[in-house]
């Protein structure tokens, strides 16, 4: 893949992430604490799911296991 198609395209991705949030009309120091808050809530939420949803995954299938039983040999 050629890296100016490579360029554009990220361009172009960023051209439509401030379309869809309107950050275009910002000013520049309103456009940096914007993508500031926006790259932090984001971080928070992915280190969230990175943490917890294992462990709730975990307890789910315990939960379910112990409702429903242990399944035959055969039916697996």
């Amino acid at each position: 893949m050629d890296v100016k198609r490579v360029k554009d395209y990220l361009y172009w991705l960023y051209y439509q992430y401030q379309l869809v949030t309107c950050s275009y009309v910002l000013e520049p120091w309103e456009q940096s604490m914007f993508h500031t808050i926006t790259v932090t809530v984001l971080a928070m939420v992915a280190y969230t799911a990175y943490v917890f949803v294992p462990i709730h995954v975990r307890l789910a299938l315990q939960f379910f296991s112990q409702i429903f039983g242990p399944q035959p040999e055969g039916a697996v």
